[in-house]
């Protein structure tokens, strides 16, 4: 179950992708980002009225969960959100391939984890790819490919912060909980950034990406984070970030289907060398 949860979840976040990119077409980055967390946190009401969202706080926990909104919804939204008026959301869904080994750096900087020679050479190796990739000029849907990719780049340590503080805190928190936690976090953050110069509100209302939108807050926030919180409480974090690997093969698919992306020859090389890596990363020394 836990790894049927988690490709679910994978598939849920490529779709994200997708329709970030649709959405804010119609709305402004930051009130997509405060709509969301919104909807999260409304779905999230019942439950936690119900008694159903349970948690055994100890004194010292609220750095770490303080940490963990920030790095993510907080931060990663924010970085992601950009990165997709930059760049298109096929080489957006490459970059979180680079996850799993930003993971093991996390392991080896915060848990005093010792990573093999080969850990090193796929990280280096993916850099390489991500750097490849970025080389992409301008083009419709995606005006600013570096800059842009670099955004999801930021976005992915912040993904990694929280998945290293996640697994720390699920021996006393439920999956629901720290998802409640995070979409609270999210709400107060991006409605605070609603009230300062750079939050835009919308003039007008449009039907179907207005709905998307609710997609975004119920079913991703709330559904893919709850699905992955859940998974990673009860396998270990490296084998559950294996499974971002599957993100860049839905989103790239995802992308050409509904957004009629292109993804070039060179650019599968590029992502080719980001997943060889990672897979060199991964893999038993021996």
């Amino acid at each position: 179950m836990p790894y049927l949860a988690l490709t679910l979840a994978m598939f849920l976040w490529s779709s994200a992708f997708i329709v970030l990119k649709y959405v804010f077409e119609y709305y402004s980055p930051l009130a997509v980002l405060f709509a969301r967390m919104a909807v999260a946190t409304l779905c999230l009401l019942p439950l936690a009225m119900g008694g159903r969202i349970r948690w055994h706080y100890r004194k010292g926990d609220w750095p770490w969960l303080l940490a963990m909104g920030l790095a993510e919804p907080c931060l990663y939204f924010l970085f992601e959100a950009n990165a997709l008026t930059l760049t298109s959301a096929s080489q957006a869904g490459v970059i979180t391939a680079t996850l799993p080994m930003l993971m093991a750096v996390g392991a080896s900087l915060f848990l005093h984890e010792r990573q093999p020679r080969q850990v090193w050479l796929g990280i280096a190796l993916s850099f390489a790819g991500v750097i490849w990739m970025s080389m992409d000029s301008p083009g419709p849907g995606a005006p600013n490919p570096p800059l842009g990719n670099a955004l999801e780049f930021c976005a992915m340590i912040c993904a990694c912060g929280y998945v290293l503080i996640a697994k720390r805190l699920s021996a006393r928190y439920s999956p629901l909980a720290i998802t409640g936690i995070q979409a609270v976090a999210g709400s107060v953050w991006f409605g605070l950034a609603m009230l300062t110069p750079w939050g835009v509100w919308p003039s007008k209302l449009y039907l179907l990406p207005s709905l998307w939108v609710l997609y975004l807050g119920a079913v991703i926030t709330l559904g893919a984070y709850g699905l992955y919180t859940w998974a990673v409480s009860r396998i270990p974090v490296a084998k559950a970030g294996a499974f971002n690997n599957l993100i860049p093969v839905f989103t790239v698919f995802l992308a050409w289907l509904l957004l009629g992306e292109r993804f070039e020859a060179w650019q599968a090389a590029a992502g080719a060398l980001v997943a060889g890596g990672v897979w060199l990363s991964q893999r038993r020394a021996g």
